[in-house]
Order: structure tokens, then sequence, then C-alpha cells
């Protein structure tokens, strides 16, 4: 199956999701997990970045890349934990990805304020 997400890649995810996460994260799952991500995306800052990002700054884009690939390896790690060393391992990378996320939104959503 070919990845049909618009902001990250699924080598990004499954980078970010480490080498212990479950295989149960086949292409098609994490096709699914990017439209919801890109959808919360484009909700949370009010701006519809899907419509727009053939015209978008590649910094624009990287940071959309950012915040997609680290919610969607979030949702990788969370589904089974079973994989990794500790669940501690896992909450680890949770906190780190979260974190990432977080920062990314925080500059998208003042995305008409910055001059890029």
């Amino acid at each position: 199956m070919v990845h049909t997400g618009l902001f990250a890649t699924s080598s990004e995810i499954l980078t970010k999701a480490g080498e212990n996460y479950d295989t149960f994260s086949t292409e098609a799952k994490i096709n699914e997990l990017c439209l919801q991500v890109e959808s919360l995306i484009n909700v949370t800052c009010k701006k519809n970045f899907s419509d727009a990002y053939s015209t978008l700054n590649v910094d624009v884009k990287y940071l959309l890349s950012l915040a997609e690939s680290n919610l969607v390896a979030m949702y990788i790690i969370s589904a089974n934990m079973g994989g990794y060393t500790s669940r501690s391992e896992a909450q680890t990378m949770l906190n780190v990805l979260r974190d990432g996320y977080q920062q990314a939104i925080t500059v998208l959503k003042d995305y008409d304020n910055i001059d890029w």
C-alpha cells in the first residue's frame, strides 16, 4: 500500500516510534492515523494546511511534519507497549514526542502572526 499522509512520511513516524513498536502498524493503519492527525492539526490551528500545502513555506511544512509524525508515533507506541523494554521506556518516548508535538502546534497556531 502507498503512504497517503500529507504532512509526514511513514519512515519519519516509525523512526520516532522506535525499534520496538508493534508490527500491527501497517501502512494502512498509519494512513488512517495520519488522516486523523492532519484533521486535528488543521482544526486545532484554525487553518486548513492540507488545502494550502503546496504553497506553504518549507519551514511550515517541516513543523507540520514534526507535529504529525510525533502524534502518530505516540498513537503507535500507546497502542501496544509490550515490545518496549519497559513501560518506563515507552512512557519516556511518549513524553518526548508529546513535548515536540506541543511545541510545533504552538508555533503553527500563531501562523498568521509570523513573517515566514
